[in-house]
């Protein structure tokens, strides 16, 4: 039997062998000087203890928690633990001695401990911002600010409002009539009823039949309780019934305690009081605003750009009102890091890429200078344009669109009209990101090497190319190949229609029936392209009417090709090949741009020849695909992208397809 002997002078050069804090008299330690001490409240801390904060089961004192590292973060302070606990196995709670014994006395209103200790005035300091000292200014009962009430703060550590050291053990409640509420641990995580606020830490009032949890503070409030906020322009009165109801504000269900406005006969959350009027969002170029209701003549289209299910305009939504664009507020408002509160109304929005020169009769600019581009540019048609590519995108150009009169420079209007800085939803770095050209990059949405137009981001400086900024805009999108409208949705995983590919995560476009699926890649696809196997133009097609399986092959590498997968095709000629075989491994590198590349003395010019393909300077071998030629003729200096480019600029993947 060991024997502990009890000294009251020891101070505190060692640890207690239960709690593991420094020894303080009066404390035990063993007979035989091994080392062992412990403190009086810890010696007699009871092997069993039956606490009225948890009355299903008893704590049962162990030398290590059961988990397999014996180590436990305590259910009341929340903090780090590898000593002696109390712990119940059938909740999975773990305390420190002094946090279950220190709840107990709260319980049983024994605070002794607190008899001489010194009230303190509501103000405490955090001069060293230090993140544990924030910590402490906590009252460990509410978990509110300890600074708010007059507190105690004792030397165990445990801060406390005088409030929260009188709490009655039992409370009747009028928004919970069917049983006493009683003041226990918020084991199983709750949110509180009446502010919906789920809290980790502290103590709350409960019922454990119903599940029915409110904090301390909210227990409190006085039933005739008025809140004001600038947002509107009434105040909201609290209602204390627990009836079902939609919020007027969010559109969300609600079950608990609610705030009305009798004059404008809304009922919303708590928390919705305060959501902010107007916010800039990543996922919009303009300010959208918070409104209570609309008329759906408002609108042309219902569905929230986020996550594209109808938005109920009966109740509270975001919009844009240039736009005509909608959002839930739960969509808008989930990620913190994707909004920021506009407090001033007048703010100026992301200054245009392009000054206005000439408009016609209907207000239409057919005369733009774009600050990318030394000359002026003209709205098209233009002769001889369609056979051209975007500048901007490097897909093939279309209406409506600008062209230089003086070069060979063609812009989508699209693309003309994007902003010099720009908010990007799908970027998780520094917002917004600047527009950027005649720089050679990856893009980190599609994975295509690219020196077109690009948002770049200044603090990742990762850039995004022009088709997949615009691609990805919220917001429905249309497709040649399918009737329905296509909606992107981040985590979808799936087959993809055009090349059969699986889309591993990266998010997909499909329609709201879940038939029709294309991945970015896909959906970016030029719908024509050039190849020198056919004098005409190809076009992107679906599916090979022809059941002759002799036709199923690529007139360019004269392998197989699987009819079921999109292909380019010339109805003219009959001529069918893979989308890999005629875009190549560099399909948005714009050709005859000037490439500085250090390791020679001139300017080299991207090109891609047809017919006369010149040895690489580099490797020897013939090149054939993408190349870079020296501006200088007499030079004859000629290598392929892939020799000379560097690692992070090569294609690293092969089409599908």
């Amino acid at each position: 039997m060991v024997v502990l002997l009890l000294i009251d002078n020891q101070g505190g050069v060692t640890d207690c062998s239960r709690c593991g804090e420094k020894v303080s008299a009066p404390c035990f330690y063993c007979a035989e000087h091994c080392g062992f001490y412990l403190h009086k409240v810890c010696a007699e801390a009871p092997l069993e203890l039956h606490h009225p904060f948890h009355l299903n089961h008893p704590l049962l004192l162990m030398q290590k928690s059961p988990h397999l590292s014996g180590a436990y973060f305590c259910t009341f302070c929340h903090e780090f633990g590898d000593k002696s606990v109390y712990h119940c196995s059938s909740c999975e709670l773990d305390f420190h001695i002094k946090c279950a014994l220190f709840t107990l006395n709260i319980a049983e209103n024994n605070l002794k401990e607190l008899e001489h200790v010194a009230l303190h005035d509501p103000l405490i300091s955090t001069e060293n911002g230090d993140k544990k000292l924030k910590d402490v200014s906590k009252c460990f009962g509410c978990w509110e600010p300890l600074a708010m009430y007059t507190h105690f703060s004792p030397d165990c550590g445990f801060n406390l409002h005088e409030k929260c050291a009188e709490l009655p053990f039992k409370l009747n409640h009028v928004y919970h009539r069917k049983h006493p509420l009683v003041l226990q641990f918020n084991s199983k995580r709750l949110s509180c009823k009446i502010c919906q606020v789920p809290r980790r830490r502290g103590f709350v009032y409960g019922c454990s039949p119903c599940k029915f949890v409110v904090h301390i503070e909210c227990a409190s409030q006085s039933s005739l309780q008025v809140i004001k906020n600038t947002n509107h322009e009434h105040p909201f009165t609290l209602f204390l019934r627990q009836v079902p109801f939609t919020c007027d504000a969010c559109g969300s269900e609600g079950n608990h305690v609610s705030y009305t406005c009798g004059t404008c006969n809304i009922i919303i959350h708590k928390n919705c009081i305060s959501l902010p009027r107007i916010i800039k969002s990543k996922w919009h170029d303009h300010p959208l605003i918070h409104t209570y209701f609309h008329h759906l003549e408002d609108f042309r289209v219902l569905d929230c750009l986020i996550c594209h299910d109808e938005v109920n305009t009966e109740h509270g939504s975001y919009y844009c009102s240039k736009c005509d664009v909608i959002f839930h507020v739960k969509c808008a408002m989930k990620d913190k890091d994707s909004y920021e509160i506009v407090e001033n109304e007048d703010e100026m929005p992301h200054e245009s890429s392009i000054s206005v020169i000439e408009r016609n009769d209907a207000g239409e600019a057919t005369k733009i200078k774009h600050f990318k581009h030394m000359h002026n540019l003209m709205l098209g048609p233009f002769v001889g344009g369609y056979e051209n590519s975007c500048n901007g995108c490097m897909l093939p150009i279309s209406d409506p669109f600008y062209y230089c009169s003086e070069c060979v420079f063609f812009l989508h209007k699209a693309c003309a009209e994007l902003t010099k800085m720009k908010n990007v939803w799908h970027h998780h770095c520094q917002e917004p990101l600047a527009l950027i050209s005649d720089k050679a990059f990856e893009c980190q949405e599609c994975w295509h090497i690219s020196n077109a137009f690009a948002y770049e981001c200044s603090g990742c400086e990762e850039n995004k190319c022009l088709r997949c900024v615009i691609v990805l805009t919220p917001g429905a999108r249309t497709c040649l190949k399918h009737v329905h409208p296509l909606y992107f949705y981040r985590d979808y995983e799936g087959q993809c229609n055009a090349c059969g590919d699986t889309t591993r995560g990266y998010g997909a476009f499909c329609c709201k029936d879940w038939n029709f699926v294309l991945d970015l890649g896909c959906f970016s696809l030029p719908i024509t392209a050039r190849h020198k196997c056919d004098e005409h133009l190809l076009s992107l097609t679906d599916n090979d009417g022809n059941s002759y399986s002799e036709s199923h092959h690529c007139d360019i590498c004269e392998e197989s090709r699987d009819p079921n997968r999109w292909f380019y095709h010339c109805t003219t000629c009959d001529t069918s090949a893979h989308v890999g075989c005629v875009l190549g491994s560099y399909p948005f590198l714009k050709l005859g741009s000037i490439y500085e590349e250090t390791n020679h003395p001139h300017p080299l010019i991207i090109v891609k020849k047809k017919y006369y393909y010149l040895d690489c300077n580099k490797c020897g071998k013939p090149c054939e695909d993408v190349a870079l030629e020296c501006s200088k003729l007499e030079c004859k200096y000629i290598v392929h992208w892939d020799c000379v480019a560097p690692y992070f600029l090569r294609q690293w993947w092969k089409w599908g397809m």
